[in-house]
């Protein structure tokens, strides 16, 4: 009998060996960073135009991230948005922007990034980004423009 009992022990913590989780999987789904007064896409390129006509209009741009995570959490959260651009005087520039997160439930969420102040007004043009997520030291999602 103990022998019979001892041998559906094994065979239960071997079926619930799959079922452990090493760490949380993540991802980044969508990275925005035009922003409009309305919904519509015309609206939106409009007023990208305007601004770029008048920069005295333009005080920084705020980049807009979806992302999700699964499993269980061990470290922190926190994005990171690594910006390569043209500076003033036409020279290469790159910036990094961080900001700690939280994830609350299931569903995915949304954070934001701002470029503002001197990191902006240093930066004339971004010409590549690149946003990821990561908890603690280990990168668990990632996202990128065409040109990174």
């Amino acid at each position: 009998m103990v022998k019979m009992l001892g041998n559906w022990a094994c065979l239960l913590l071997l079926c619930l060996l799959p079922c452990v989780s090493y760490g949380a999987t993540g991802r980044v789904i969508k990275v925005q960073g035009r922003v409009a007064l309305s919904p519509s896409l015309y609206d939106r390129d409009a007023y990208q135009a305007i601004l770029r006509q008048h920069p005295e209009q333009r005080s920084g741009v705020r980049y807009d991230v979806q992302w999700k995570t699964k499993g269980p959490l061990w470290s922190p959260l926190k994005l990171r948005a690594e910006l390569r651009g043209v500076a003033k005087g036409n020279l290469p520039k790159e910036l990094v922007l961080e900001k700690k997160v939280e994830a609350k439930g299931w569903f995915s969420h949304w954070s934001s990034l701002l470029l503002t102040g001197a990191d902006y007004q240093g930066l004339v043009e971004v010409t590549a980004w690149r946003v990821t997520l990561w908890e603690g030291d280990e990168l668990i999602g990632e996202e990128k423009s065409f040109l990174w």
